[in-house]
């Protein structure tokens, strides 16, 4: 077998985790109200079910962006698997809210093994290319949304129970595993696996300033779209709608991303996703009706490229942070979006008093206080837009020199 054989092999195997990671995200939301009705559980103790898989993820990203060099990315693919089948299977066989708090944490943790594994094992099989590779791997956590949004509404539209819908993922899980144990890994050769340099990497000027931005982006992408049903609820379009254009754009523009970070490097993509996220948060943000799709295929446009290419850039100009530097630069991401989730929260229940308050009806509160909130999170990318502008320019002058 080649080797370019067996780099296509590896990778796609990747793209299977990775599917499963985004599936687990799309079939547990799916299935929140048959768990509400079955267990007898609140919204906060769904809520706390949910933060376990938030928190599982950076958690792995963290101890597995330490471990790589020890373990390496198969070994840490193969603890991935092991935590998606236990935290399935937990799940399936659940009898109460303790159990299910379990097996979030263990899907969340195998979610973020995924990314700790895959993200720096694409980028020493793809060296010469990394940047467009992960575009192409982050291709199926949209894309896993999608799959896994559609499995739901199928099942759950057929009458299937909850147990069924999650047991589905089983079959993607034991693909990727199989594909994972019975392939030979590389050895690393092009990231550095020095652990002292990796952590001299993570204190450099740039990675902190990298670090800092990921939680920006991702609260831009993550913490908009999980509360998409919320904001966009009374504005007379169809929030999952929207969100099955979102992730569709994401994905197909991932797939395209070669020639867009060859024409702008990935500064200039940066800069281009700050833009375009910008200006279709805030159009959302005063929309209503069918205009409300074009902003959001505008805000589509720009946060599609955000997380492979934040990851892309720390593997392309800190490689001396190695796989601890795009590990870590995940477990920011992710755990920004947490801390900032009940914010959002609060942004929605004060701007629907505030509305409530002034004598508005019911309607128009839920109205005012999704275009409240996507106003506060349009500055956001907004703040990116000058950072990443004085991004492109200190990358360019490094490249003239």
């Amino acid at each position: 077998m080649s080797d370019q054989t067996s780099h296509d092999r590896l990778f796609v195997a990747s793209c299977i985790a990775l599917t499963v990671t985004a599936m687990t995200f799309a079939i547990r939301a799916g299935i929140l109200g048959q768990l509400s009705q079955d267990f007898g559980l609140s919204d906060s103790e769904l809520g706390w079910i949910n933060a376990m898989a938030f928190l599982g993820f950076p958690v792995a990203t963290m101890f597995g962006g330490l471990l790589y060099n020890f373990l390496g990315a198969k070994k840490l693919v193969i603890i991935a698997f092991i935590g998606h089948l236990l935290g399935l299977l937990l799940t399936i066989s659940a009898d109460g809210f303790w159990l299910l708090l379990l097996s979030s944490f263990c899907i969340g943790f195998a979610n973020g093994a995924v990314e700790a594994g895959c993200n720096p094992l694409i980028a020493d099989l793809y060296h010469k290319k990394q940047t467009t590779m992960l575009n192409r791997f982050h291709v199926w956590f949209p894309g896993g949304i999608v799959i896994g949004a559609l499995i739901s509404k199928y099942m759950t539209d057929m009458s299937f129970g909850w147990q069924a819908q999650i047991a589905v993922m089983l079959i993607p899980t034991l693909i990727y595993g199989y594909f994972i144990i019975s392939q030979k890994f590389p050895q690393t050769s092009h990231i550095d696996t020095s652990t002292v340099n990796n952590i001299k990497g993570l204190f450099s000027p740039l990675f902190l300033f990298m670090a800092l931005c990921m939680t920006l982006t991702a609260t831009s992408e993550l913490g908009t779209q999980q509360w998409i049903e919320r904001i966009l609820g009374s504005s007379g379009a169809s929030p999952m709608l929207i969100m099955a254009m979102v992730t569709g754009v994401m994905a197909v523009g991932r797939y395209f991303a070669g020639p867009l970070v060859h024409r702008f490097n990935p500064a200039g993509v940066l800069l281009y996703s700050a833009i375009m996220t910008s200006i279709g948060i805030f159009t959302m943000s005063i929309a209503s009706g069918n205009m409300v799709y074009i902003s959001a295929l505008i805000f589509a446009l720009g946060v599609t490229y955000f997380w492979p290419t934040m990851i892309g850039f720390v593997a392309e100009y800190i490689p001396q942070s190695g796989a601890l530097g795009m590990s870590i630069m995940g477990g920011v991401g992710m755990f920004a979006v947490s801390l900032w989730n009940p914010v959002i929260g609060q942004w929605i229940d004060e701007a629907r008093e505030k509305a409530l308050a002034e004598n508005s009806t019911i309607a128009i509160a839920e109205q005012v206080a999704g275009q409240t909130t996507l106003a506060n999170l349009s500055i956001f990318p907004m703040v990116l837009v000058v950072v990443f502008s004085g991004l492109a320019i200190y990358m360019k002058r490094q490249q003239s020199k």
